[in-house]
């Protein structure tokens, strides 16, 4: 300011009393773009329009995570005769298909709140389940060491999976894959799985890879590039793995006891595991070092995490949300008239749907 007064006789003037504002940067995928007809496009990673999108996108998800003791119960519906283990839902909200413990996949209409349709494989329990892109196909997977392919445009079962030597416990898929957990002592991924999937053509599933543990798997979960997968066992220890390598990482045994669920971070630098002792935990997955825990005084069946704040689900059907960097619960919420068994969120973190013992399905809104 001196040498401006000196060298050009200048006395200085406050212009601006309020900050910049910030600037927007362009955001870069890190996966690969789908090709384009139009090359101008093509050449941007990300267009304007859908750069504000994501950024509209990423606030609301942030201003529902900060609001979520807010939530509130907006309906139930009692669908099954046993507890409900898996839930998915239509990409236009529409649709929501549930697996049970009674062996069926149901099929409910959000918008008429009637039961669609009832599905039965065998009669075994069904643990999971999931839609793939295009909700044309929802696949299940059941204690009767299957996985079950059932085409919705053509109502009925399109093929069938036999991948395992003992119960399947759970299922995710990615970009053409499959990963099915099971109480083999292993969790396997296959290819032949995909979202154009017909109502009339079998497909041949081959095995690409098999991770396999000393106990049996429980749980599994997948980061968001799908490079990574978390599985807990048994015996209460959490395993991270390298899934182009199909290589183990780090094997921390956190738990004392079966390892209820485990997710990653939306980042993907840290897991998050609870289990029937009543702990959550938070590992960093770069050095496989437990880095937070945190203590219930009962068992946490299910949670999603935004990476700050955990909605968890209890074995007396309270919906728990917890303040991560403060290591406390923040608010509890009456939920089931027993254990939350599983839980569903949509993209904008605005609705949510849960299952549970009572054999009840319960929407969420969150009230802000």
């Amino acid at each position: 300011m001196l040498t401006q007064i000196l060298e050009f006789g200048q006395t200085p003037k406050q212009l601006f009393v309020t900050p910049h504002p910030r600037r927007i940067t362009q955001k870069f995928k890190s996966w690969p773009q789908a090709p384009s007809y139009n090359a101008s496009i093509a050449d941007s990673p990300v267009s304007p329009g859908e750069e504000s999108f994501e950024d509209l996108t990423e606030e609301s998800r942030t201003l529902a995570w900060n609001n979520m003791a807010k939530l509130q119960l907006h309906e139930q519906h009692k669908l099954h005769k046993e507890a409900v283990t898996g839930i998915a839902v239509s990409c236009n909200g529409s649709s929501v298909f549930t697996t049970s413990q009674d062996s069926t996949l149901k099929m409910f209409s959000k918008e008429s709140k009637m039961l669609q349709r009832s599905i039965s494989f065998s009669n075994m329990a069904l643990s999971s389940c999931l839609l793939l892109p295009g909700d044309g196909t929802v696949i299940s997977s059941s204690w009767d060491n299957n996985v079950y392919f059932y085409s919705i445009t053509f109502g009925r079962r399109q093929d069938t999976l036999m991948g395992h030597d003992d119960a399947v416990s759970k299922i995710c898929w990615h970009d053409n894959k499959l990963y099915s957990a099971s109480w083999d002592s292993t969790v396997k991924v296959w290819s032949g799985v995909s979202a154009e999937m017909t109502g009339t053509k079998r497909h041949q599933f081959e095995m690409l890879a098999e991770l396999e543990h000393d106990v049996s798997v429980d749980t599994i979960s997948l980061n968001a590039a799908g490079t990574l997968l978390v599985s807990g066992t048994k015996e209460g220890t959490v395993n991270i793995w390298d899934l182009p390598t199909a290589s183990i990482l780090h094997q921390i045994p956190c738990h004392s006891g079966t390892v209820c669920d485990a997710a990653f971070s939306p980042d993907s630098r840290h897991v998050l595991s609870t289990g029937e002792d009543g702990c959550l935990n938070v590992i960093d997955v770069q050095t496989g070092m437990l880095i937070s825990s945190m203590t219930s005084d009962e068992p946490q069946r299910c949670f999603i995490w935004d990476g700050n704040t955990i909605l968890s689900g209890s074995q007396s059907g309270e919906l728990l949300v917890w303040d991560l960097l403060g290591g406390k619960i923040s608010e509890r919420i009456q939920g089931h008239k027993g254990a939350v068994t599983c839980i569903w969120m949509n993209e904008q973190c605005s609705s949510i749907i849960t299952g549970g013992e009572d054999r009840q399905i319960l929407f969420w809104k969150l009230q802000y």
